[in-house]
């Protein structure tokens, strides 16, 4: 904590105003943190270090301190100015008590009286719900030359707030134990953490983040973070390793009315747009009107640019949104007064100013870094250029290729399988490799509301090709016909013939390059599709395991252990016995030793291998199987991601190897 000489008198014990009780929140937790599951556990968190961020943004924290403690329990500490200990005039108790057992109490409401004029965390409800949702939670509050503490039990205080002691600091310390009666999981993940906590401070500049692990069961961490360059060091290290046009990162921040707007990005040689969009450091991935005003902003000054400078001709089009914003990696950051969001996860901002302050702010400062990087701007142009001529040439390959009707179910793939259901929401397309493959699944499937599309061999790579080259690709097109929805920028999701797309590959090498290959093309592609949660990948069985007539599956190499040691055999790989004549050898010698009956166990490494009613009993019975839903959490991480598996550098890709070489415990080469 750092010394503070004074406590501002704008922000006491008035500044903190109660709209509603606490009550509802245990019996729904849902509605406040989303789910009860490990990322409504992480939210706690992030509920809690949002009110340091907080404080920081108002210019009066440096510093923020998490600690990973045993039985779940997490220690977060600011060296704010410290949640006013005073009487609150309303409620009779403390402002402290106030803001942990009040929903909608906290410094974040009433206008120009409140105590910030930028917030994150959950409309001011934050910590009061970590509070309610904890078994354990204490707060010590350093202010006004004391410390103060107050201990809480599911929401209610223990004692009155008291003074433990003189200090010369000030801040907030809130340690708190989520309840495991609401969390069926109270184990926090490190590497979630560090993540979420690495991009908050990319978006707080010149602000220390300490996150230390002190659990007895995990080994000793630390992680320090302090950006000074704030969005534009994020910028940077989002495009490392990328080919990039204009090596000086365009950066501007300014303030305009109530409100603050900071706009940096890069151009590289990639053939997708990274706009990461965020209002009072919370990730708006719907984007909202600071995303309208940048973009059109973006597009009226390079098409202005390159017509000053005649580096578009005059017969030629002005070059469109999707053109400008191929290959830029691009973070918008703002912070107001009083933030308008649509729902409660935050994913579109609502306040239409901010396409104005955008608009204005963005434009004039990007004209005049274009005007004095004009070698830079050039290359940018140059790339612009580009892809509206593959963007032309792709609008000539998608009318040719999905010309008029064959979107409309009427010519489906002659390899599609179809299925009887014609309702979207029941339907389900299963995306297999090969004609083996296929073949099983089309014969053990529910031809009700399953179809099957076999792929032959491996998809074009889609990180590296654009969009014209892909459609003349036959399994691509194939599967955009099969989907009904069309591809990219005229993607339609209501024309979406299934509403669960399931990758169902081999499990071996090329089944596992063949499953990223799809995910890229769904990701870069389809991404709507994965956000809605349309996509999903199977899990087929890797072991049949066999003792006389009783069969088990099992999915992992630890299932596997556990059935063998239920059936208390011996293990016996079926692939090692040669033929019919070794197999009766090794039963009767069995029988004179009097030895355990043998497990056969088999190793499945294709789909094929599987006769349709075992594929089905496995794998495609809703009843039964395993399917993994996929998610995008993390937009940057994401992208990182896939451009390091899937893209042209081959450095970073090796050096992924050789790091989680060690990790790999069962190979099939």
């Amino acid at each position: 904590m750092v010394k503070k000489e004074k406590i501002e008198k704008d922000y006491g014990a008035d500044s903190i105003t109660v709209l509603e009780g606490l009550d509802p929140v245990r019996k729904r937790p849902g509605m406040y943190i989303g789910s009860t599951s490990v990322e409504g556990l992480h939210h706690l968190i992030w509920e809690v270090v949002d009110n340091g961020f907080d404080e920081a943004m108002a210019g009066h924290a440096d510093k923020i301190d998490i600690t990973l403690l045993d039985d779940g329990m997490v220690r977060v500490s600011d060296n704010g100015r410290g949640i006013p200990v005073s009487k609150h005039k309303v409620t009779g108790v403390s402002a402290l008590e106030t803001v942990l057992t009040k929903l909608h109490a906290g410094g974040k409401f009433g206008g120009e009286n409140s105590g910030y004029k930028a917030s994150g965390g959950l409309h001011g409800v934050g910590v009061s719900v970590v509070n309610a949702l904890s078994i354990y939670l204490e707060a010590e509050i350093h202010r006004e030359g004391k410390v103060w503490k107050q201990t809480y039990k599911i929401g209610k205080p223990q004692k009155p707030i008291k003074a433990t002691g003189k200090s010369d600091e000030t801040g907030t310390v809130i340690t708190f134990q989520p309840d495991k009666t609401i969390f069926p999981e109270t184990e926090f993940n490190w590497n979630t953490i560090i993540k979420r906590l690495r991009q908050q401070t990319y978006l707080n500049k010149a602000v220390t983040v300490l996150i230390h692990d002190r659990r007895s069961n995990h080994s000793k961490k630390d992680y320090t973070f302090y950006f000074e360059g704030g969005i534009k060091s994020y910028v940077k290290v989002l495009n490392r390793g990328k080919s990039i046009k204009n090596s000086s990162v365009f950066h501007v921040e300014k303030d305009i009315e109530d409100a603050n707007v900071a706009v940096a990005l890069q151009y590289t040689d990639e053939f997708t747009e990274m706009t990461l969009p965020f209002a009072n450091t919370i990730y708006n991935p719907e984007g909202g009107y600071h995303v309208a005003g940048f973009r059109s902003s973006l597009t009226r000054t390079i098409n202005a640019y390159a017509r000053n400078k005649k580096l578009l001709k005059e017969k030629e089009e002005n070059l469109s949104g999707d053109d400008v914003r191929e290959g830029i990696t691009c973070i918008i950051s703002v912070k107001l007064l009083e933030p308008q969001f649509e729902g409660q996860t935050k994913g579109k901002l609502g306040n239409a100013e901010m396409k104005n302050y955008v608009e204005q702010i963005f434009g004039e400062a990007f004209a005049i870094f274009l005007e004095e990087h004009p070698k830079e701007a050039e290359a940018i142009i140059g790339k612009c250029i580009l892809s509206c001529r593959a963007r032309l040439a792709a609008k000539t390959a998608r009318a040719t290729i999905l010309r008029k009707g064959i979107l409309d179910s009427m010519t489906l793939p002659g390899k599609l399988s179809d299925c009887s259901s014609r309702k979207a929401e029941l339907s389900e397309l299963y995306i297999v490799e090969g004609d083996s493959a296929g073949g099983s699944a089309k014969q053990g499937r529910d031809r009700k509301f399953q179809a099957i599309l076999p792929l032959r061999g491996k998809i074009l790579n889609t990180e590296r090709a654009r969009l014209d080259k892909m459609l003349a690709n036959n399994e691509v097109k194939n599967l955009v016909i099969a989907l009904g929805t069309n591809i990219g920028d005229q993607l339609d999701l209501s024309k979406l013939r299934y509403h669960r797309v399931v990758i169902m590959t081999d499990a071996d090498v090329d089944g596992a390059h063949i499953r990223t290959l799809l995910l890229t093309l769904f990701y870069r592609y389809f991404k709507e599709l994965v956000v809605k949660g349309h996509l999903y990948v199977a899990q087929p069985p890797l072991y049949q395991l066999k003792k006389g007539k009783e069969i088990e599956y099992a999915y992992t190499e630890n299932e596997k252990i556990e059935i063998i040691k239920k059936m208390g055999g011996e293990i016996k790989e079926a692939n090692e016995i040669d033929d019919e004549e070794n197999e009766d050898e090794k039963e009767k010698s069995t029988k004179a030793t009097k030895k355990p009956t043998k497990i056969n166990i088999q190793r499945y490494k294709g789909l094929g291998e599987m006769n349709p009613e075992q594929l089905w009993e496995t794998t495609m019975n809703p009843e039964t199987r395993l399917m993994s839903q996929v998610t995008v959490d993390d937009a940057a991480f994401a992208d990182q991601t896939f451009d390091m598996l899937m893209g042209g550098d081959v450095a970073p890709r090796k050096n992924f190897i050789q790091t989680h070489a060690k990790e790999v415990t069962n190979l099939d080469a």
